[in-house]
């Protein structure tokens, strides 16, 4: 399957798209780089993001990534159901599907399709918790995407 990498500039950087040869997205990555990503972004997809990040958009009806193990796609499940504006803690996700909040954490890192299954609403039970996405400046876009949204966390 050929994969097709494409750029989309967020608030805070780039966004990396990834898409197979159909236009359906594989990954989204919160961070980018624009020799590794030389393909135009999809119109409808670049409309989504525009949408989403001037607050018209808040649910991209994205169906969750099949390249995961079971336990990574309940996650990502769990993830999915929590609406804009809105946090779930780690605690919160491991009680409603039986398991232990660090493998929920484990699981949200391995989220391929950041933003779109929104993992940066999963917060720890006293604070911000950890963010795998957007390298060094992970924490900074967990902050913005969570403000962005209207979320205040203390931590």
């Amino acid at each position: 399957m050929m994969k097709y990498p494409c750029l989309y500039q967020a608030p805070f950087g780039n966004l990396t798209l990834v898409f197979d040869e159909n236009q359906n997205l594989l990954e989204l990555h919160l961070s980018g780089k624009p020799e590794y990503a030389p393909y135009p972004l999809p119109e409808h997809w670049q409309q989504k993001l525009d949408d989403y990040f001037a607050g018209r958009l808040q649910d991209f009806k994205q169906e969750i990534s099949r390249n995961g193990t079971t336990y990574q796609q309940k996650v990502w499940q769990a993830i999915a159901a929590i609406p804009y504006g809105c946090v779930a803690t780690y605690q919160d996700i491991a009680r409603q599907i039986g398991s232990h909040p660090r493998a929920v954490g484990g699981a949200c890192g391995k989220n391929p399709l950041a933003l779109v299954i929104p993992c940066h609403r999963v917060v720890a039970k006293h604070g911000l918790g950890g963010f795998s996405s957007g390298e060094d400046e992970a924490l900074n876009i967990k902050r913005w995407l969570l403000k962005h949204e209207g979320v205040t966390v203390e931590e």
